[in-house]
Parts: structure tokens; sequence; C-alpha cells
């Protein structure tokens, strides 16, 4: 028996399958690093310590040895590529596991979209774990391409590498007692309940809490961590790529709460992850900034892996899965090589060459535009108007009450101000239903860019500066099947085609991050300098992040929980 095996390399009685000599061991348990040998057989750690032998041995000549990386929270739809080109970024900087919530997909797809990326995770060589999402749709204030309730997501907790309910975005309705959103909990109450409160505070926190939730993603401020903290979640420390809160919330650590903080990517897209890299940037990230190695490794492998009950890993111990990384740098976290489940499968940046069986996909095509009525005219119904404040390196928004400029009856941009129109076309349904109101702090100064990227509901969302670049921009997209698009007038400037649920490509992720450039580039040169003009635009429609959003149903008054007009007089 396997056990038995075990049992015996581990009393020295047989030769380990791979022996690492000489490593400096990263120990998160006991807070120390020391020399040691680790001896792996059958893809785990079998002992510590002098004296063992293996049919492989590998001499780390004093490099460090630590557990593989652990995200806590990441969508891995929003890298625009499948599972399989999400690893090869990720898995070469140390990342073997990570938590995936695929609600992108699945408010496209519904229950096909949680499939598809369990089929494409099949066979390689990063653990992906999900949770099951929890709003689809996110609200009644948006349309989706799926509806599920609880019924429909119960039998999903019995698959062995789903671990619970995923980010329950609809803290009103868990607060205010929706049965709808009461039911989903009750189906997840014994496995891991993960939050999404931005912002909540007091009576209602203390609400949503009893409920069961345990985690959350979305604190921006020391303060907003502490409460939660104190009120025993876990905090999910975010670096995103449109949502910088780490080094706002490093200050939060002590040596006392240390244990109850872990690292999320939440959204990163293909450039961040290639340039920065996932998880590991964040654990880099805090070094830097002063946190000790063994906490900051600790924060991406056992604090994670214990609030998700993941208990075969996060720690280098006997029993545990061999998910191991070796770097030499403790500043710099520079990974040279990744072992998982007791293999060698990245090494100095680069994944090993493995066997990795084709996986056919049958998803249905996601673009239904009813074009008949999308019209992005506004009419002037006011002097005032409530206008979207977009803010870098935030997904919060501002309610900004401007004047906007009128013409011929009409509502129109003003550019010298940066106000834009912004425009939510539902693409699901064909309904012809179009949100239309106004953005401030994209930085266009002339043309339109689009994108079937629109959390949560991921609609057509439209910026522009005046109507043809609008069409010009949304026409290209639907065209495509899904994707971003940057025009001028008639002309398209740049696309990127997504054709998998207008959310992925099945491309290379160079190939994606090398478009996505062009892509960018485009839009910078229409006047932008926002970092990433798409992952701000995709935010704006996403009505559950304060305070003022945009969907296809009209402007959302986040905080009040309701739709409000577009004209205040």
């Amino acid at each position: 028996m396997e056990r038995n095996d075990m049992i015996r390399v581990a009393r020295g009685d047989a030769p380990a399958d791979l022996v690492l000599r000489n490593a400096q061991l990263v120990n998160v348990y006991s807070g120390e690093i020391y020399p040691a040998d680790v001896a792996i057989h059958s893809g785990r750690i079998a002992g510590i310590g002098p004296g063992y032998t293996g049919l492989r041995e590998i001499d780390l000549n004093g490099s460090y040895l630590a557990p593989g990386l652990i995200d806590a929270h990441v969508h891995i739809e929003s890298s625009m590529v499948g599972v399989r080109q999400f690893a090869q970024a990720v898995v070469p900087r140390g990342v073997t596991s990570v938590i995936a919530d695929p609600h992108e997909i699945t408010n496209v797809l519904g229950l096909d979209g949680i499939r598809y990326m369990f089929d494409q995770a099949k066979y390689g060589q990063l653990s992906m774990f999900v949770m099951v999402p929890s709003c689809v749709p996110a609200t009644h204030m948006a349309t989706a391409g799926a509806y599920l309730e609880a019924k429909d997501i119960a039998a999903l907790q019995n698959d062995r590498w789903v671990l619970g309910l995923g980010e329950m975005m609809n803290y009103p309705g868990v607060v205010q007692e929706d049965p709808i959103t009461l039911e989903k909990i009750e189906a997840f109450k014994t496995r891991v309940l993960d939050g999404h409160a931005p912002g909540l505070s007091g009576k209602a926190l203390n609400a949503y809490l009893v409920a069961g939730i345990g985690s959350d993603h979305e604190c921006t401020t020391v303060e907003e961590a502490i409460e939660k903290l104190r009120l025993g979640m876990y905090i999910l420390m975010r670096e995103a790529t449109n949502s910088h809160n780490l080094m706002a919330l490093l200050p939060l650590l002590t040596p006392e709460n240390a244990r109850r903080i872990c690292f999320c990517t939440d959204d990163r897209h293909p450039a961040d992850l290639l340039d920065e890299g996932g998880v590991d940037h964040l654990v880099r990230t805090a070094i830097r900034a002063g946190v000790d190695l063994v906490t900051a490794i600790r924060m991406a492998t056992l604090n994670t892996a214990e609030w998700f009950r993941l208990y075969d890993r996060g720690g280098i111990r006997p029993g545990h899965r061999a998910d191991l990384i070796v770097f030499d740098d403790p500043q710099e976290l520079r990974v040279r090589l990744v072992i998982r489940s007791g293999q060698v499968v990245a090494e100095n940046g680069q994944m090993l060459p493995f066997e990795l069986p084709e996986r056919p996909s049958y998803l249905r095509g996601s673009m239904n535009v009813n074009w008949h009525t999308v019209d992005f005219t506004i009419p002037a119904e006011g002097r005032r108007a409530r206008v979207i404040g977009a803010m870098p390196d935030s997904l919060i928004t501002e309610e900004r009450v401007l004047e906007v400029p009128t013409a011929s009856g009409f509502a129109v941009p003003d550019v010298e101000r940066d106000i834009v129109k912004l425009a939510v076309i539902e693409r699901h349904m064909a309904s012809g239903r179009v949100g239309k109101g106004f953005v401030q702090g994209l930085g266009l100064r002339r043309g339109a860019i689009a994108s079937t990227i629109a959390h949560d509901h991921h609609n057509l969302v439209v910026a522009g500066t005046d109507n043809i670049s609008l069409s010009t921009a949304a026409g290209a997209i639907a065209d495509m099947g899904g994707g971003l698009a940057v025009a001028d007038g008639v002309r398209i400037m740049a696309r990127l085609p997504l054709p998998v649920a207008g959310l992925m490509s099945n491309r290379p992720i160079t190939e994606v991050r090398s478009i996505l450039d062009e892509v960018i580039g485009a839009a910078r040169s229409l006047g932008t300098g926002l970092h990433d003009p798409f992952m701000v635009l995709s935010f704006l429609a996403l009505e559950v992040i304060p305070h003022l959003k945009l969907t296809d149903m009209g402007l959302v008054d986040v905080d009040q929980f309701r739709f409000v007009p577009l004209w205040v007089d």
C-alpha cells in the first residue's frame, strides 16, 4: 500500500523518489529558517532531516525552500486566457494552487461555464479549486446570461475540487434577509463561505457575518480591515490590475493578527501577470515593504490553506503534498525551481515540457444583441446629471452631479472636462436594453473604447466622445463574437478577439498580451493615460461596488441599492 511505502521511506528503510539536499527550509509553522534535507515520495513529503537517500537527488546549495504559493481569490477569466495558459504565466513564478471563482464565465454561460473551467484544468500543472459563484446574476439590477438558484448549484459541493460558496456580493440581500440569497448560503452552510462587502460596517456587518460568511477581499483602508478582523473575518489583501490595495493595507499587519491575513490577485490582466507576476508579486512587495520573509510566505501559503480547509498543503511537513518552490534572494523571491506533487514542473521561469491532452470545447456563442434598438443619443431632460467618477487604481467610483452640455435637444460629451458617454448594451438575451449615461475620468479626447468584459453581467460596455465612434467600436466587438475594440469615427484602430464567452482567448497568453498592448496603445492615442483603461471600463458596470454604476437597466446608486435617474433637475 502507498501509506506503508511512505512510512518505510519516512523511517529511512526505503529510498525516496526525490531528496532535496542542503535547503534553507522556510518553516511557516515554527516561523524559522534553517538547514534541512527533504525527502519526497509518491508526490508527498516523506521526511525532513538528514540521512535520507533518493532515487534522484538535487543539491540546493543553500537555496531557500518554501511551500508552493496559493492565490486566495482569483478570477482566471480576467487574464483573458483559459486555465492552461493562465498556468503558463503563474506556475513558473511559484503559484501551485489557486482558489478560483469562475463567476465571470458563469454569468455568461451558467453551469456550462463552470464545467468548461473544470474541463480545461484537467491534467494541467496548476491545482485549481473552485468557489461556486454565489451571485448569478450579481443582482436584479442587470441582465446576465444565466440565472442560478440554490438548487442549481447545491450539487456542485460534492465535487472534490469545490471548496464552498464564492464571494457573496449581494451583501444587501444577506443583510435584508433576501430568501433566495439565504437559501444559497444554507445549501453551503458546512463549507467555506467567502465574502465581498466593500465598506460594510457596524450592525449591517454583524448581520452579514451572522449568516456564516468569513472572509473579505474588498477592504481598502486599515480602519475597515481592523473592524472586520475584530469580528473574526479573514482579510484577503488584494493587488489586482485596477485595484491596488496592498500597500494601503500592509500597515494593518502585526505579529498578533498576521495569521488571519491572506494574499489574492482577484483580477489581473496578461501584462501584469507576465511582467509582475501573481501572488509572488504580492509576497515580494510585502517583503520589500518590511514584512519578514516567513510571515509574507505564510500569508500566501498556510493561512490560505487553513481558511479554505486545504489541509494537505500550505506548509512543508511529512504527509503533505510536495508543492514546493526554490529561490535564492529573500528580498527578490525570484523562483528558480517549482515542484508540484513531487515533480519538477518549472525551472528558471519556464514551464518544463509535459504531455497535455487536448480538451475540446463545446461552448455556445454568447453575442446576442438586438442592434435595431441600439441608440446612443441621450435626450436632454435637465441641466445637471449624475456622472460616474472613475478613480485611478480603484474599483470604487464617485457620484458626481455635473452640468452636461446639450445640442439640438440631446446631451453631449464635454471632452474639455473629461466627460464622455457611457453605454451598456445587453448582449445575452437580445432584449434591446441599453443603459446610457456619462463618465468622468477616462481621459478620452476622441473616439471610443468597448469591451464585453463588464463585471459581472458582462454585457457590452462602450465609452466614447461621439456616437459614430461608439457604434463602430460596439459593432467591431459584435463581429468578433466578443472582445475589446478601439475606434475613432468609422475607423477600427485595434481589437482583441475573445471568442470564449466574450471573456477569453484560446491563443497563448504571450500572444494575447502582445495584442492587448496594441489595443491599450490605441486607446492611449485617444487621450487616456490610465494604466489599463479596459480594466477601468469593465468595472464601471459592476453594481455591487460603490458608489455609482451603470448597467443595461440604468444608473445604480450602490449605496442605496436602487436605480436613480440620470437627470437631477
